[in-house]
């Protein structure tokens, strides 16, 4: 299994990659199902997330629970909304919440395992 900091690395550098691929490669299909903002909603909470896998992968002690939260969050909550922005398939939107559970529950149990960093 990859170290935690090399899944966050992936998560960032698949977001920056979206991200620009949104913006560039696909801009005539999202402009066409009208779905910018939805690929950009989904880039923005996948590079925030990404950050926050990376963070708790340098902790000391980095909480198990919260990293997969954060990363099944990303995979569900993003990942519906790029294949939503790109198929203007709906019925996914109804997918989405779940992951934004999954980020929410993310930061919860970051509030209650509580963190030391590394010195």
């Amino acid at each position: 299994m990859l170290p935690k900091i090399r899944i966050a690395a992936l998560f960032g550098a698949s977001g920056v990659v979206l991200g620009a691929f949104g913006a560039h490669g696909l801009k005539a299909v999202l402009s066409a199902n009208e779905s910018i903002e939805i690929w950009r909603t989904a880039s923005l909470y996948h590079l925030l997330h990404a950050v926050a896998l990376l963070w708790v992968s340098g902790l000391a002690t980095p909480p198990r629970w919260a990293f997969r939260l954060f990363a099944t969050g990303i995979l569900i909550f993003s990942g519906s909304l790029y294949v939503l922005a790109v198929t203007n398939i709906k019925w996914l939107g109804a997918i989405t919440p779940f992951g934004g559970l999954a980020l929410i529950a993310g930061w919860l149990a970051l509030c209650l395992k509580g963190t030391t960093t590394v010195d």
